[in-house]
């Protein structure tokens, strides 16, 4: 099953909306900020978290990151604290007849007081909250107050309430080292621990506060949709406008979007209270579709809406067409799981994102464009923001819009049952209307998911659930993600498809009650899968699916990322900060003896030099896993192979960091490449080749959109430079939007033909090039065993000739190398190739700096690490 969707998209921060004579008086700025017992006053910063006002006042010595200071400020999160601001309203804002107090997010359970008597409460972050303060407004000083309980306490205290029966689970496992009853409070679900982060349950006016005051109305938010008549080949826009009116009144909407000489002007009559309407503009030409990095521009029109006599505003809008294809394949049991987009199917490459900081008032628009730049240069198309941190930034979803960059949307529920009480319901009822209006609008935007992971709890019976109450925890998940969110979401927006949970098995789970017996069925919708004990070399062990939308592996980020947040005693990876920062079970472990069994450990004597080599060693060990088991779902996109495959997505486990320590990521917190980002860009390349062992011959497949390529295979012993010998494929046609098996041949009789090569002496190399020898794709690789059984690898005897204008990087070596890996310390910015094969004597690398910088100081903070040189 199939729905088609076309979507017209118009995309805008969601504090610029038409004013119609709204006067807007900010209340950001300098607040006081006091504990419960007014032990702690300090002034504070709005929009701003307990936290990081501490740490900015000195009242907190140190970077709530720093060392083990996640347990040693614990405190702050279980005190109560009181948000205190005074304002005046301007004589000719007084006479005015409504006024509203909007708190666009509040972290998270408060009592909001004005003039000393309450006007609200809130008890969710992922909202925005209007109190209406219509006479309550003084001529003089106007004192507004927001005391906030601690999230800790509240989430213990609504969970110990719950006794009818168990909302698991109760708390974080003991490593995570955090806090329980997350899933009884509306805030980041990760704020209390995950396995990749600290708990620190904020607590703060995280998003801006202001006063509105207006005679007749205000506009509360806008969306647009598309209608497409197929049988006149035409677009409609149809801009809906959500109003408080306080006035009745008439006036009038005029829409244009100029570059298509599109423009009408409609009539507007509100009566008092809350209003919605509708206005449909007919475009008068073709348009240009808006296409995900890779596939095409991502055109965005000017959206004009001009509200009465009052100003207009500009926005940007975009066109394109989604459908989430859900349908039988041949030769093959279940149904297909692929995006389609402008009717074109899309491979999506991509990771996974979570929240950039533990405290978001220290997000800025810098780290996020980082972070998405980094991705689309990996070669990426999508993104899961995932279900367990927050609702992005309006900025967040602009770039990805600009950037071509498709948004998998999670809500935030994540790795938990929820409880279903009334109060509850509502305020998800509130959260998601209010986010599915603010995000709908922007192209970027493919698909919602109502959860992360919640329906495979169930089936899978993670907490231990009696068979003969599973119905009861089946209801409850039924009730708050369809009954309650889908609902939602289907009435707010047709344009894009909705999934209840991921993973999930779609369509198929629909079918058996919204809880499939196996979520993670390969033959339906998309599937999660970890496994670290197994040889991640070992490419059938993993499940051949049809979107792969979580998979990874840990490594440990650089030493320049860790030394900010810890000393000298700490790098060791038997030291009490490792076993700290380590918040995944054996996590450490699981890293070293995956490595072992490719790789030989580092063995130096000296301590600082070990660490050193063990943080590049995990890191080779988590990219090249990641790259086989991406390379493996690049190209099972074509094959079904006892009726599984057809794969059609890829976003492995995770993009990024919220602190130092280590997990999943490719990027490191501060925005640092790790080695597996580098190799991202080539796994991800456009057009890939990709090679594999099976059953003793080597196969080497193309995957690209169009193209005509021949195969050149190379075969390099580990102690010369020259290549032992070289094959070339006859020219190949590569399926279009496919994979192609392009090469294959015996190994045994490749070692024969080539001789003087063995298993362990030698590596192959390989490349696409087009019939004009032109080479199309990334160099790649395959190991015929493990580097650490390699014969004839030598110490390569790195050197630089140092670093020359526009920071070109020239290398020499003595012999081949294997992860040639380069690494600049602190100065932010990332090489054109890094942790590479450096099979020539000389090689030049390129830095891409990322603020002004030298070449003296980039030679200075230059390290250089090759695989032999760790042993």
């Amino acid at each position: 099953m199939c729905h088609h969707l076309l979507t017209l998209i118009a995309l805008a921060s969601e504090a610029k909306r038409p004013s119609l004579g709204v006067d807007v008086i900010s209340l950001n700025g300098k607040w006081q900020l006091m504990n419960s017992n007014s032990s702690v006053s300090v002034s504070a910063e709005v929009p701003g978290c307990v936290h990081t006002t501490l740490q900015r006042q000195g009242f907190i010595s140190q970077d709530p990151y720093y060392r083990f200071n996640d347990l040693a400020y614990r405190w702050i999160s279980l005190d109560n604290w009181t948000y205190t601001t005074s304002f005046s309203v301007p004589s000719h804002v007084r006479g005015k007849g409504k006024a509203v107090l909007v708190f666009e997010g509040v972290d998270t359970v408060s009592t909001i007081s004005l003039n000393g008597l309450t006007i609200g409460k809130t008890d969710n972050m992922f909202r925005r909250y209007d109190f209406d303060v219509t006479g309550l407004l003084k001529d003089e000083e106007n004192v507004l107050q927001v005391w906030i309980m601690s999230a800790v306490t509240y989430a213990s205290q609504r969970s110990h309430a719950h006794t009818e029966y168990r909302v698991p689970p109760d708390c974080p496992p003991p490593v995570q080292k955090g806090e329980c009853h997350v899933n009884f409070i509306r805030k980041a679900q990760s704020s209390f621990s995950w396995d990749w982060g600290p708990s620190f349950p904020t607590l703060g006016i995280w998003k801006g506060v202001r006063l509105e005051v207006f005679n007749t109305s205000r506009v509360l938010s806008y969306t647009t949709s598309p209608k497409y008549d197929s049988e006149h080949s035409s677009w409609t826009v149809e801009v809906e406008l959500f109003f408080d009116v306080f006035v009745a009144s008439k006036g009038l909407v005029h829409l244009s979007i100029p570059l298509l000489q599109s423009e009408a002007e409609f009539q507007l009559s509100l009566t008092p209270g809350q209003s919605e309407k509708s206005f449909v503009l007919q475009l008068n030409q073709s348009v240009s579709l808006w296409w995900p990095f890779g596939h095409g521009e991502q055109f965005l029109y000017y959206l004009t809406i001009d509200v009465s006599l009052e100003g207009g505003e500009t926005f940007n809008v975009a066109f394109r067409t989604v459908e989430l294809v859900q349908e039988p394949i041949p030769s093959s049991p279940g149904l297909s799981f692929y995006f389609r987009i402008n009717g074109k199917p899309i491979f999506l490459k991509g990771s996974n994102w979570i929240p950039v900081h533990a405290f978001q008032d220290q997000v800025t628009t810098d780290m996020i464009t980082i972070l998405l730049r980094s991705a689309q240069k990996a070669n990426m198309n999508a993104l899961r923001v995932w279900g367990g941190g927050v609702y992005e930034q309006d900025i967040f979803y602009s770039l990805c819009d600009m950037y071509g960059i498709m948004i998998w949307q999670d809500f935030m529920f994540a790795c938990a049952l929820y409880p279903t009480e009334k109060d509850f319901i509502q305020t998800v009822r509130e959260e998601v209307t209010q986010q599915v209006r603010r995000l709908k609008s922007h192209p970027s935007v493919v698909i919602w998911s109502g959860n992360n992971e919640n329906e495979a709890a169930i089936a899978t019976d993670w907490f231990n659930i009696p068979v003969t109450v599973r119905p009861l925890y089946v209801k409850d998940y039924v009730h708050l993600y369809v009954e309650n969110i889908r609902d939602i979401v289907l009435q707010e927006d047709s344009t894009r498809p909705f999934l209840v949970s991921s993973p999930t098995n779609g369509v198929e789970s629909e079918k058996e009650g919204w809880v499939a017996k196996d979520p993670y069925d390969p033959h339906y919708g998309d599937t999660h899968f970890y496994s670290y004990y197994k040889d991640c070399w070992d490419w059938t062990a993993f499940p051949r699916t049809r979107f792969a939308s979580e998979y990874g592996f840990q490594s440990w980020p650089s030493l320049s990322t860790l030394s900010k947040v810890s000393v000298s005693s700490d790098w060791d990876f038997s030291s009490n900060f490792s076993a700290h920062r380590q918040h995944h079970e054996d996590g450490n472990q699981q890293m070293l003896k995956q490595a072992e069994l490719h790789y030989i450990l580092p063995n130096s004597t000296d301590p600082l030099q070990k660490y050193r080599d063990t943080i590049y060693i995990t890191q080779v060990m988590q990219a090249q896993c990641v790259k086989i088991q991406t390379e493996f779902y690049r190209r099972s996109r074509s094959d079904i192979v006892e009726g599984k495959g057809h794969t059609m997505g890829t976003l492995y486990w995770q993009l990024n960091d919220i602190w130092q320590g280590p997990s999943w990521s490719s990027v490191e917190f501060g925005g640092k490449w790790k080695m597996l980002h580098y190799w991202a860009t080539d796994f991800y390349a456009p057009i890939l080749s990709a090679g594999v062992e099976d059953k003793g011959d080597l196969l080497i497949y193309g995957v690209s959109d169009s193209h005509s390529e021949t195969h050149n295979v190379k075969l390099h012993s580990w102690s010369s430079f020259n290549a032992v010998c070289s094959l070339e494929s006859n020219v190949t046609t590569i399926k279009a939007g496919g994979s192609t098996l392009v090469f294959q041949y015996s190994i045994s009789a490749l070692l024969t033909q080539c001789g003087n090569c063995t298993r362990r002496s030698c590596i192959v190399t390989f490349h696409l090039s087009s019939p004009e020898g032109q080479m199309i794709s990334p160099h790649n690789h395959i190991f015929l065993s493990s580097p650490r059984y390699a014969e004839g690898l030598q110490k390569p005897n790195i050197t630089d000739t140092g670093i020359v204008q526009n920071f070109f990087v020239t290398l020499h070596c003595s012999f081949p190398a294997v992860y040639v890996w380069l690494d600049v310390d602190n100065i932010p910015g990332h090489f054109d190739v890094n942790g590479f094969l450096m099979l020539s004597k000389k090689s030049t690398v390129i830095f891409g700096a990322w603020r002004p910088t030298t070449a003296e100081e980039i030679t200075s903070n230059l390290h250089i690490t090759s695989l032999r040189d760790v042993y």
